[in-house]
């Protein structure tokens, strides 16, 4: 039987999803409900249509249409929206958790509460606020180290961090009536101090099968300065750990992930179906969690779907069906690294309706296409992060040659960070996770 899919989205993420689905060795056939036109997409794609992936009628009535019998939902917006409910209610499947469900990423307090309500570790000492009642006394009990997070979604953006984007209390207290006066709900709670890590795992709604660990990186510039982005790039190493980190960290992180599916389900009645991406932090007191996202990261799809070696649309089928348990998931042991290339003036006032050129990029099938359009028929920058390249090798310093040199292949008004997966820049953060438990002893 053909397997008809309908992928939501239409980023680098996306194209790295239906890449993926692609290679399957299944009949099957390949649509898309896009935003712009991903060259990439289309390519692989028997359909990509324009359209509101956020609206749910709209996204049933097309996947209807397509007769497609499962879907994948890229973004977090259409997850927020109940997209995943709406196609359930009308007999497809869907990767992709449902609104209550996805509360894990939409809303900071929710996940913060739940891992405090079920005892799972790794949350940081944290209050909710809607008016500035009670922040400037909290505020002042977390002293130098704190983070304030808007509660809804806000494209990686929302989060200020002391000492990063705050730099003293008058500035945290005028960001947070900054977010009453929107009539925002926020967090704010305890910095951890450590090295950060994402670790994403396939779910079922009972069983999970996690990817390799990757390290993104948020900040605009080299040396992790500047405002905070969708992700600059991520890496991965060849063991599917990272040079910082130890197994028991990587256990600890595995252990809340499952943990927190368990306590989705025990609270909704209802398995957490898709994938669940946690962002932890490495600390000298253990793995803490910083948040969750309810898919796959952009850009860390990227590199670990880029290793998968299983077959997608089987670990996609059992996902929806709660089979995972008898698939074997298993990617290979290479190293990552993923750069964007994005337009000048990103992520604040970025450039748009520029021309860009791939035409040098030596391997197109690590290139991958995220907010790109088409002027008649020159490509050109839409105004987010632009284009990925990711390099793969046996390890992340031969890869990061390699993404160094494809990434510099594209032509345009564009810019990217130079030190992901340097040898510098990984010393640097080994160095930093030393440093902290040399000093908590």
């Amino acid at each position: 039987m053909k397997n008809k899919i309908l992928v939501i989205g239409s980023g680098a993420r996306e194209h790295a999803i239906v890449r993926a689905l692609y290679r399957s060795p299944k009949e099957k056939e390949i649509y898309c409900l896009a935003s712009n036109m991903n060259p990439g997409i289309a390519e692989l794609c028997d359909k990509i249509l324009i359209g509101n992936f956020n609206d749910p009628s709209f996204v049933v009535s097309h996947t209807k249409k397509v007769g497609a019998t499962l879907a994948i939902i890229g973004p977090e917006n259409p997850l927020a929206n109940g997209v995943a409910d709406a196609l359930w209610d009308a007999g497809i499947k869907v990767v992709g958790p449902k609104k209550d469900l996805a509360q894990l990423e939409t809303s900071k307090s929710f996940a913060r509460d739940l891992l405090k309500e079920y005892n799972i570790p790794g949350g940081p000492k944290y209050q909710t606020f809607n008016s500035m009642e009670g922040v400037a006394d909290f505020l002042k009990r977390l002293g130098n180290n704190y983070v304030v997070k808007y509660n809804g979604l806000a494209g990686g953006k929302g989060v200020k961090v002391s000492g990063d984007h705050l730099h003293s209390r008058s500035e945290a207290l005028a960001y947070c009536q900054e977010l009453v006066n929107n009539n925002g709900k926020f967090v704010i709670e305890e910095k951890f101090i450590g090295e950060e890590f994402s670790l994403m795992s396939f779910c079922d709604g009972n069983v999970l099968k996690h990817m390799p660990i990757v390290q993104d990186h948020k900040r605009a510039y080299d040396e992790d300065v500047g405002p905070n982005t969708g992700g600059m790039g991520a890496y991965s190493d060849a063991n599917h750990s990272l040079p910082f980190l130890t197994d028991y960290d990587i256990s600890q992180a595995q252990e809340i992930n499952n943990k927190t599916v368990q306590a989705v389900k025990d609270k909704f009645g209802e398995g957490y179906k898709g994938i669940l991406y946690g962002g932890f932090m490495s600390t000298a007191n253990g793995v803490k969690l910083i948040e969750y996202n309810a898919r796959l990261g952009d850009p860390e799809a990227i590199n670990v779907l880029s290793l998968l070696e299983s077959d997608f649309i089987e670990i996609c089928t059992s996902i929806t069906d709660g089979t995972l348990d008898k698939v074997d998931v298993r990617f290979s042991t290479k190293a990552t690294v993923c750069k964007y290339a994005v337009p000048e003036g990103y992520p604040d006032n970025p450039i748009k309706g520029e021309p860009i050129d791939v035409s040098k990029i030596k391997n197109h099938y690590r290139l991958f296409y995220a907010s790109v359009d088409f002027k008649e028929t020159i490509l050109v920058e839409a105004g987010s992060r632009t284009i990925a390249v990711v390099g793969i090798a046996d390890t992340i310093s031969e890869a990061e040659t390699i993404a160094e040199k494809e990434v510099l292949s594209i032509s345009g008004p564009l810019f990217h960070r130079t030190d992901i997966g340097t040898n510098a820049a990984i010393q640097k953060r080994i160095e930093h996770m030393k440093k902290l438990k040399r000093e908590s002893i």
